[in-house]
């Protein structure tokens, strides 16, 4: 069954913007790439934030082909910023961008943010692309840490997305959602799970929006014309998050 419409990008008479924002979790491109980048392409979105991108050898090359094969740029991120990239649609005026790795636990994994400042029609907008630790301090701290890294881009309006690694009632989660929109509870749409393909079960993966954005819509796009579940299921082991924002100019 089709899905319910979710608004176009367009800029409205007063400068504001509605755009199209995608968070999408890629294990590294390890799997059907061309079904990746359908399910992209078929999202239509302004920015991208994607977690677990390419990180070795010639990871640039292949963040550049995804990007292309998705219609889209990079933005920022990558292995510079151990693993989260930023892509958007040439609508995208980009101001400055900024990787940032975080404080290495050892025995755990490297994390970091891609960010940027970026203007839309008459918005100016800070993004960061995270993806947060599997330990359940470590992971809650570096959610402090995007929240300080927002606050700290000076920006009227931000949006943080991606690869949350904890459910909605979790310490880490419930950090951000205390200071920033969790786009899906304030205006569902789609599907709520993001984990596993085969399986839904679990919401893990997320867009949160500063108080002064107006969500219009919110979550998995299952169903949304042009996508196919086999895509869904081929392209890698998250589903991604789709939302609709407006976001005032200035």
């Amino acid at each position: 069954m089709a899905m319910p419409p979710l608004p176009n990008s367009r800029t409205e008479p007063d400068g504001s913007a509605v755009i199209r924002v995608l968070s999408y979790n890629i294990r590294s491109m390890r799997d059907d790439e061309d079904a990746l980048a359908r399910v992209i392409r078929a999202c239509r979105p302004d920015l991208v934030f994607v977690q677990e991108a390419p990180r070795f050898f010639r990871w640039r090359k292949h963040a550049a082909r995804l990007a292309a094969k998705s219609e889209l740029v990079v933005l920022s991120g990558g292995a510079t910023a151990a693993g989260p990239l930023l892509l958007c649609s040439l609508r995208t005026t980009v101001e400055r961008t900024e990787d940032v790795l975080l404080p290495l636990t050892p025995g755990l994994h490297r994390r970091g943010f891609a960010t940027a400042v970026v203007r839309i029609a008459g918005a100016r907008i800070g993004l960061l692309s995270c993806h947060l630790s599997l330990q359940s301090d470590e992971r809650y701290a570096q959610a402090g840490m995007v929240l300080d890294r927002l606050a700290a881009m000076d920006v009227p309006h931000a949006i943080a997305a991606g690869d949350i690694n904890d459910r909605p009632d979790g310490r880490g989660f419930r950090r951000l959602a205390a200071e920033l929109q969790d786009c899906w509870a304030v205006r569902p749409w789609g599907g709520e799970y993001t984990s596993t393909p085969t399986d839904p079960h679990q919401r893990i993966d997320a867009i949160f929006a500063t108080k002064g954005v107006e969500v219009l819509g919110c979550g998995v796009p299952i169903g949304l014309t042009g996508i196919r579940d086999a895509d869904l299921r081929a392209a890698t082991d998250h589903l991604p998050v789709l939302a609709a924002l407006r976001i005032p100019a200035g």
